[in-house]
């Protein structure tokens, strides 16, 4: 194990400004909203937040990264990973999102950035497509953080009018 150096500090940083705005984004939406499919393909503020918890944290660093056997079973099984089941509250899936990162970092400062992944699933992806290191599973999962930061501050928008970023 190593400790964090310059670079993972640096992505990890990048990566956590994007995931409060994940978090900040949604702050004040009652569960109603949060709910409520705002595009014609009917996801949802808190389904797109389940997705970045088991298809994004879980799925980058628990599976891929770390090779752990249970979550790499768990994911032919997953499902829609968008649709929140009715039991769930909006707690839950915050809840969940905030413990995944938790993780998540824990894995990231555990290890350095030219560590390779312990396993890749082959069976979702093209045969071109591969991520070799820790650092490339970083950069890969700050993008789609980001691009879905973007999609909330839409729907956010949609919802009640609220802008997390407005430049004048």
């Amino acid at each position: 194990m190593t400790a964090p150096g310059t670079e993972t500090e640096t992505l990890l940083a990048v990566l956590a400004g994007q995931r409060r705005h994940v978090l900040g984004i949604l702050e004040g939406l009652d569960d109603e909203a949060l709910r409520k499919p705002v595009l014609p393909s009917g996801w949802s503020c808190l389904g797109l937040l389940r997705h970045l918890t088991l298809d994004v944290e879980r799925f980058w660093f628990r599976a891929v990264f770390l090779g752990e056997p249970d979550v790499i079973a768990s994911i032919d099984g997953l499902g829609d990973s968008w649709q929140v089941p009715a039991d769930a509250t909006a707690a839950d899936v915050l809840d969940a999102y905030r413990a995944a990162t938790r993780r998540a970092d824990a894995v990231i400062t555990a290890a350095a950035p030219d560590d390779p992944p312990a396993w890749w699933p082959a069976h979702l992806f093209d045969s071109d497509y591969r991520l070799h290191t820790l650092r490339e599973l970083l950069l890969h999962v700050i993008t789609e953080t980001a691009c879905h930061a973007g999609h909330l501050d839409a729907a956010r928008e949609l919802l009640d009018g609220r802008r997390w970023l407005v430049l004048t």
